[in-house]
């Protein structure tokens, strides 16, 4: 975050008579940014008060993934209950694997809301509070607007299939083994009183549906979700779990973290914000150049160009920036000069000061 400290007044005040009192307290600094003016004191305390709340909902959601999982708890442990009751059919079990798999798909689209909520948490606690732990203060340059992007633009830090495979690893496999062994254990006696293979496949059926493809059905069922779980091992995008750190990790392509060895737990989601290029065509460059300089404290560079149509000379301007000063941009040109033009497309990669550096080895 850009900061500049307000100019302080001057150290002594004159009375009347020629005397002076003594120097007042000297002023705490005030960080301006984007039109705000904040004292440090007031940063840390927002700072704060957004920390605990943002504590406060993904543990609301945390408990939500808590009674998701006590629902199939409890339902699994019903339906084997009733299962084992001569007059019920073994239906009834594979009835509850569909509802423990409606839990599974509802859980893990709460685990994705939970990890963006622990994504700002994480944030924060890496890039603001470990920081004060080990003085000089040096968080890491792209933690703010990485922060600020993700409340103007929300988006899930993992996918649906990471999220699926991973509530399914560590709480709905023992779930749909003991389903499994209890549905077995409900038709093991069909062994005995069919006489030959097609009447026990007759015993397997659920109205209409012969038993060959229940059974068929069953398997390939199970053998999926285990394939969802073996495949998506290798993700670790998740905030909310601890687990343990394996090799060195490096910077990927895309600006995630990438281990060597496959293996490895989260500590700061390093993604590269969205990077944009705008180019604004005006008849005011200075005046604009100006604004944004002071204001945005960001770079421009003006060429000249010419309306091919009216034929008339105008100045194009070029700046680089995230996707979280572009409503300010748009708001000092306008101001400035109404009839401009500003065109803004996304950059595939920006280097420099402000940016990634243009040195590999300093992007660590």
């Amino acid at each position: 975050m850009s900061a500049s400290p307000a100019p302080v007044a001057s150290n002594k005040d004159h009375n009347s008579d020629g005397s002076s009192t003594p120097d007042p307290p000297e002023a705490e600094p005030v960080w301006t940014y984007r039109g705000y003016r904040l004292r440090s004191s007031e940063f840390t305390t927002a700072m704060v008060h957004f920390f605990r709340a943002e504590v406060q909902r993904s543990n609301v959601w945390r408990q939500r993934l808590d009674t998701t999982t006590n629902w199939a708890v409890v339902t699994t442990g019903a339906a084997i209950a009733l299962a084992f009751n001569q007059e019920v059919h073994h239906s009834v079990i594979l009835l509850n694997v569909l509802l423990i798999t409606l839990f599974l798909y509802t859980e893990a689209r709460r685990y994705r809301y939970f990890e963006l909520w622990s994504y700002r948490v994480r944030l924060i606690e890496t890039d603001f509070y470990a920081p004060m732990l080990v003085p000089p203060f040096h968080p890491s340059p792209d933690w703010a607007e990485s922060l600020a992007e993700n409340l103007l633009h929300p988006n899930f830090p993992i996918s649906m299939w990471e999220a699926f495979g991973r509530r399914y690893r560590r709480n709905y496999l023992w779930i749909y083994l003991i389903l499994s062994l209890a549905w077995v254990a409900k038709i093991l006696p069909f062994t005995t009183q069919a006489q030959s293979l097609p009447e026990f496949f007759k015993l397997l059926a659920i109205g209409f549906v012969p038993g060959e493809y229940v059974l068929l059905a069953g398997i390939a069922f199970n053998v999926g979700l285990l394939l969802v779980g073996l495949l998506t091992q290798s993700l670790h995008q998740a905030t909310g779990e601890v687990l343990p750190r394996y090799g060195a990790d490096t910077i990927g392509v895309n600006g995630s973290h990438k281990f060597k060895s496959g293996k490895g737990a989260w500590f700061r989601q390093t993604r590269r914000r969205q990077q944009l290029l705008a180019l604004i065509i005006t008849d005011e460059p200075k005046p604009i150049a100006d604004q944004v300089l002071k204001e945005m404290k960001r770079g421009v560079t003006a060429m000249d160009g010419t309306g091919m149509y009216s034929g008339k000379k105008h100045s194009v301007l070029i700046c680089a920036l995230t996707v979280t000063e572009i409503h300010q941009l748009k708001s000092l040109v306008s101001q400035v000069d109404p009839n401009s033009f500003i065109i803004v497309s996304p950059a595939q990669e920006v280097l420099g000061r402000g940016f990634l550096p243009l040195n590999p080895e300093d992007q660590d």
